[in-house]
């Protein structure tokens, strides 16, 4: 292996580049049209452009992908995670064109990323899921059965995904039809699946899950757990290693359980295998993600163990470069997201202003943007993984409320402050947490970050270049744009005096709240509601959907809809008038 295309973007291309050129491979990237300009492409040894922004013409666009893999003569494709990672066909696809893939077996992936089939394959080796069905329903009437057998609240899960993607719980038989549908929907948005299934909901469960690594040599690898409990929407917020509270037993059976499943279904490569852990202390198997974690970061800080180059070193063919992982201290990620806390986590998609990371001993940022990276719509809307390690549990939290407070993000609102909430709160100092208590006991909604940008003046400008291309030819264009720093001796640019990120209590003007606006750039998916129609306070109007995630738009007011202006399908801007109550 001489050579690795990175079918990715964003942090985790970065992230792989970095492990493969430190081995002495060339890196390949590739990047859509919107990602002209990206870290990552200017990292690589190499880049070449695959399509228009959106994913499904770019990053999910399989034979653009296998025609550049040949054309740049790439002996390997890693896939990173999301996009085309659990895709079984496109594994099969790089591996039919004779180019080795770096992840597991078209089948592992195919049966482990089917949450049903998954379902059985641990049970057949001998590991407890979650009491749920075997089959994709195809209808709601389908889940009320199994919830008149099991009871409220249920589970609504995508079978063919994960990362909160496509779940809905339900909690009585009146949100069951709606939550069928959106769970189907998002399904679809995300995976081209639109298949579903359902199971038990746990009330107040700990998120654990499983590290392991497995090369062609027979070794099979425990590399240590994670506790990926403070979530919100589902979708996982901070995570650390290890477990706080967990005793060794319990640790050895999640070991145990999760080396079953990797030896059960033939397993090569990095993978995670995910539990639930109820509150009486019992284990349930969640699901498998067969590729790299967002959150390997966090094994490798207390293991010492570049996951990625092990990925790449396994797809080669040799052995894993250590017997057993011999974790040390306690490490915590925090996924800096463009979202807006204070309003319920809304995705904000826009322009990075500033951009300084924490630094210091223990800290480590893996990202893929800076100053003027914009956050789109089109994709995840992650900025950065903020990594801390510490001796012990104490001091990786006191090490990570620091450079919490000293990353400067200006520009667009981010998940730094609810990071910090949740830091400040005695159960996550203790370690009691579960994945309901981010979203059932803290209150951001008073709470707002400084983001407005400012804006240059005439001297504030500098000349830059940027790479730029016409008719599939590069060529470097000159431009002006804010200089980020006053120059200082030497040649040499001064840190500029800025603000930290810090907590404002919101005092947003009154709005007439019969005029329904998008609170993001987005797409209509569905509407609820038609011209005429009479609606009450909180009742849902239309689905808005923005980084692969739906948002429900609800009536502010009591009144009738005399202006209808958008339909399923249409694309609206933040701000853009949706309709009219009065």
């Amino acid at each position: 292996m001489e050579s690795v295309l990175v079918a990715n973007r964003g942090e985790i291309a970065v992230r792989v580049i970095r492990a493969a050129q430190e081995m002495g491979l060339r890196a390949v990237a590739v990047y859509s049209e919107l990602d002209r300009n990206a870290m990552h492409v200017q990292l690589a040894d190499e880049a070449w452009n695959i399509g228009p922004a959106p994913a499904g013409e770019s990053y999910l666009n399989t034979e653009r992908i296998l025609e550049v893999a040949a054309a740049a003569g790439a002996d390997a494709v890693h896939p990173g995670y999301g996009f085309l990672a659990e895709n079984a066909g496109f594994a099969r696809a790089v591996m039919d064109a004779g180019i080795t893939w770096v992840g597991p077996s078209p089948e592992a992936i195919a049966t482990m990323g089917d949450k049903i089939a998954s379902r059985v394959a641990v049970a057949e080796a001998g590991v407890a899921a979650v009491p749920g069905t075997q089959e994709p329903l195809a209808a709601a009437k389908d889940v009320q059965a199994f919830a008149d057998q099991h009871g409220y609240p249920i589970a609504i899960k995508a079978a063919h995904g994960g990362g909160g993607k496509g779940l809905r719980v339900v909690y009585d038989e009146a949100a069951l039809e709606e939550s069928f549908d959106a769970a189907r929907r998002e399904a679809d948005a995300y995976f081209s699946r639109p298949e579903v299934y359902v199971e038990k909901y746990l009330e107040q469960p700990r998120h654990i899950e499983a590290q392991i690594i497995c090369d062609t040599h027979g070794n099979v690898a425990f590399v240590g757990e994670r506790d990926c409990s403070a979530q919100r929407r589902h979708q996982k917020l901070i995570e650390e290693t290890p477990a706080p509270g967990l005793t060794e037993k319990q640790r050895s059976r999640i070991a145990e359980a999760a080396l079953a499943v990797a030896r059960a279904t033939d397993y090569v490569s990095a993978g995670t295998i995910e539990f639930l852990m109820s509150q009486e202390g019992d284990f349930y198997f969640l699901e498998m993600n067969t590729r790299i974690q967002v959150e390997h970061t966090i094994t490798e800080a207390v293991t010492g163990i570049d996951l990625v180059k092990e990925q790449l070193r396994v797809a080669a063919g040799s052995p894993l470069s250590f017997r057993e992982a011999d974790p040390r201290g306690h490490a915590i990620e925090f996924r800096i997201n463009a979202e807006d806390p204070s309003r319920g986590f809304m995705p904000n998609p826009g322009t990075i202003i500033e951009y300084r990371e924490p630094g210091g001993p223990g800290i480590r940022v893996d990202s893929g943007v800076s100053a003027g990276s914009i956050i789109s719509q089109y994709y995840d809307n992650l900025i950065a993984k903020l990594v801390v390690w510490g001796r012990d549990r104490e001091e990786a939290i006191g090490r990570g409320r620091n450079a919490l407070q000293s990353f400067e993000i200006t520009g667009l609102a981010t998940t730094i402050p609810a990071h910090l909430a949740v830091l400040a709160t005695d159960e996550f100092q203790a370690g009691t947490y579960s994945t309901r208590f981010v979203e059932d006991n803290l209150d951001f909604s008073d709470l707002e970050q400084e983001v407005a940008p400012h804006l240059p003046t005439e001297e504030e400008l500098e000349e830059r270049s940027i790479t730029v291309e016409v008719g599939g030819r590069r060529f470097g264009v000159r431009y002006w744009a804010p200089v980020m720093a006053p120059p200082a001796a030497g040649g040499q640019k001064a840190a500029p005096r800025r603000r930290p990120p810090r907590l404002e209590r919101r005092s947003a003007p009154a709005e007439d709240a019969g005029t329904v606006t998008a609170p993001m750039q987005g797409t209509i998916v569905k509407i609820h509601r038609a011209a005429g129609d009479a609606v009450k306070e909180g009742d849902p109007l239309c689905v808005l959907e923005a980084m692969k995630m739906e948002n429900e738009i609800k009536a502010g007011r009591d009144g009738e809809i005399i202006d209808l202006r958008v339909q399923t399908g249409d694309t609206v801007s933040s701000g853009a008038i949706l309709m009219v109550i009065a």
